[in-house]
């Protein structure tokens, strides 16, 4: 195995009251308290736009994280095809490989027998052909999902066809300094914490994808059943998340 680390210019991102700085190598990106009446992004990433994106398996990503505050919102780092952002135009069917937290009331409940929220490791991938061909009969499957026994049965399909597979991670890594890795190769990814394998995904995205850390203050529902919906939070406290050691390498 050769590696080779890319040169990579960081675009920061600071939305509504949100702080991005770097010192001594360390990254905080972070949102003072703050009403729910806007939405708050902290942001680092490789690409202005997508036009930019260029990591393509196989790629290493890994760094050392913790976050600070409640987490009220959405947090992580990972790889995304910049699907939606509140404010912009423009929708994609998501894709991405990612470390990803959610607090309540965001429910993504798309893995099954995980919850909605919580620190996970995750892929996603609704840009591939299984989902792309079940997407016309995607309003039946929502109205059929609303059965116990159907949802039971079948979503196991749903989720194969959106490429989602998750890991559930102890939500105390959040507040010390650990070491984060995802290996994506063409047939999946790895993703591990302090080099302990947490999940290995047999399916990821192939396409470009955008390298991408962030705090926000927005919530998400997507649920089987039919069930939509977002919107921003207050942020009663400052919250944060620190990296250092970021590096994306070949493999």
């Amino acid at each position: 195995m050769t590696m080779q680390q890319t040169t990579i210019p960081w675009q920061i991102t600071q939305l509504g009251a949100a702080q991005v700085s770097c010192a001594n190598g360390e990254w905080a990106l972070t949102l003072p308290a703050g009403s729910a009446a806007g939405y708050h992004d902290a942001q680092i990433s490789d690409y202005e736009s997508r036009r930019d994106f260029h990591n393509t398996p196989p790629l290493r990503l890994s760094l050392a994280a913790r976050f600070a505050g409640e987490l009220r919102g959405t947090a992580g780092f990972g790889f995304w095809n910049h699907a939606f952002v509140p404010g912009e135009r423009g929708f994609r069917l998501p894709q991405a490989l990612w470390f990803f937290h959610s607090s309540l009331p965001g429910d993504i409940a798309l893995a099954k027998g995980l919850p909605g929220h919580g620190w996970k490791a995750a892929t996603f991938d609704a840009r591939n052909w299984r989902f792309l061909g079940l997407l016309p009969l995607a309003p039946l499957g929502c109205l059929m999902m609303r059965s116990r026994r159907l949802y039971d049965a079948l979503w196991g399909l749903g989720q194969g066809a959106l490429g989602v597979q998750e890991a559930l991670l102890d939500a105390a890594l959040l507040r010390e300094y650990h070491r984060y890795s995802i290996d994506w190769r063409a047939e999946g990814a790895v993703f591990r914490v302090d080099d302990t394998e947490v999940l290995r995904a047999d399916l990821a995205p192939g396409s470009r994808l955008g390298f991408v850390a962030w705090v926000d203050n927005q919530y998400v529902i997507v649920k089987p059943q039919g069930h939509f919906g977002r919107g921003t939070l207050e942020v009663t406290h400052s919250q944060s998340l620190h990296i250092r050691d970021l590096r994306i390498a070949r493999l």
